[in-house]
């Protein structure tokens, strides 16, 4: 087959499948795309600008409790209306899909409101007609979907954290399950609205992979902020009643909850797709195996995104839906380099970390210097608030190259994006000695930390 009805048909229209569709547009490509819910993909309808919406919510409380140190004086105890966030939240969500439409429509790729399979290894077929459309190439990036422990007693009672953004009021007790990012910037949300907050872990410690430092300190404040946090912890029943939800550990714990959240991963959405029986090879846990390139295992089909399980972040998304279709429609060949991805974690306290965790820079060189700064952050001077900034350097100290840098404390997320800048290119800590600081921000840390606080040698 030679005659196709476009050079490129895409399957998801989230964050890397827009994007590789408008490049690849705009190259020249016929590409037409197909999406079953809502433009956008999990980021913008049920991920991270709904959550950073709740995140600027749940931190007003923390405003308001510190607004007495700077002699303002709140007339009366504030009212929050959940039920409004949730409206407001909403129009916003219908507004940004609007733009991701007309951003498709305006670099000429097709619209297709409708879920596709995979029919071969040059064909899609569109459920909601039944019409067959041929490509030259197909692109999968439908994302992935939250996990539930199927095995539970009672695991119909509990939710994700796609509903927990259509919630019909605010719970005033929630249970949410899980220690990764998705799970401790949920309990700081609806800690931070007024809910009774527990975070149960079945782990030693939460957030798995991230500094240790990192994960023992965020404990600590988390617990601080009035959430209790239990690791080591799984249930093994939800019970539904009139009052609410009795929850039962394995340990025999009880707790009581209006609400149980499950945050314990996400699994590529690739079930029902077509996709083994047109020959692409997925791994154990149902990721699309690909090249460097994001070629599958069948030389037509591509994918890209949280399908593939590599780094699964919207900002990685876009970067392997943008290469691809520089690559293969643009004559500009690179891909995505995973190395080194600036990464932010709406917690709170928030975090931002770049490059290697102590741990890992251990396993890879034998010479370290780890720098670390500790202190009150000055907006919680006049109030006498806790909360504690913390900031970490690691060095290599045989050439001085800087291998990783973590934060934790206010506007994380915003210092680690410029950070990651300079590591990606290859700064040294010679080169933030040399630069002057900015007076007063918390930054300034990382130019005026002289002294090691931990010199590792192996030899």
């Amino acid at each position: 087959m030679t005659n196709f009805d476009y050079d490129l048909f895409v399957i998801g229209a989230g964050s890397g499948g827009v994007r590789a569709a408008r490049i690849a547009a705009t190259h020249g490509a016929r590409v037409g795309i197909a999406e079953e819910f809502r433009y956008g993909g999990t980021c913008v309808i049920r991920g991270c600008v709904p959550k950073k919406l709740f995140v600027y919510a749940s931190k007003f409380t923390e405003e308001f409790a510190n607004a007495d140190g700077y002699g303002w004086s709140l007339n009366g105890t504030p009212t929050f209306d959940f039920g409004k966030l949730v409206e407001n939240k909403d129009k916003e969500i219908t507004r940004l899909e609007g733009i991701y439409r007309r951003n498709l429509d305006n670099t000429g790729v097709e619209l297709h409101d409708s879920r596709a399979v995979i029919e071969g290894p040059n064909s899609v077929r569109l459920l909601s007609t039944g019409q067959l459309i041929t490509a030259e190439r197909i692109l999968v990036a439908v994302g992935a979907t939250p996990n539930v422990d199927a095995g539970m007693i009672g695991c119909e009672h509990a939710i994700t954290s796609n509903e927990a953004f259509h919630l019909s009021e605010l719970p005033k007790r929630i249970v949410v399950v899980g220690g990764g990012y998705i799970a401790v910037e949920f309990a700081g949300i609806f800690n931070g609205m007024g809910s009774q907050t527990t975070l149960l872990y079945r782990g030693e410690e939460i957030l798995r992979g991230f500094d240790m430092d990192l994960r023992t300190n965020l404990h600590e404040q988390m617990e601080e902020k009035g959430i209790t946090v239990k690791t080591k912890s799984t249930i093994s029943s939800i019970v539904k009643h009139e009052g609410g939800l009795t929850v039962t550990t394995h340990a025999g714990e009880v707790i009581e909850a209006d609400q149980v959240l499950y945050a314990i991963g996400r699994r590529p959405n690739t079930a029902g797709l077509g996709l083994e029986e047109a020959g692409v090879e997925l791994d154990k846990v149902g990721a699309i195996v690909v090249t460097p390139q994001s070629q599958s295992s069948v030389p037509s089909i591509f994918a890209v995104g949280d399908v593939t399980n590599r780094a699964n972040l919207t900002p990685v998304a876009i970067r392997e839906g943008h290469a691809f279709a520089d690559s293969t429609y643009g004559k500009k060949e690179w891909h995505v380099d995973h190395s080194l991805i600036p990464t932010a974690v709406f917690s709170q306290p928030e975090i931002g970390t770049a490059g290697l965790t102590q741990e890992e820079a251990e396993a890879r060189f034998d010479n370290i210097d780890v720098y670390t700064s500790s202190f009150r952050p000055m907006k919680n001077t006049l109030s006498g608030k806790p909360g504690k900034m913390f900031l970490k350097m690691l060095v290599n100290a045989d050439n001085d190259k800087i291998l990783g840098v973590h934060i934790m404390g206010p506007d994380s997320g915003e210092l680690i994006q410029i950070i990651g800048v300079t590591l990606t290119m290859g700064a040294t800590k010679a080169d933030y000695d040399r630069t002057i600081a900015v007076h007063p921000t918390a930054a300034e840390e990382l130019v005026t930390m002289r002294e090691p606080s931990e010199r590792i040698r192996k030899n």
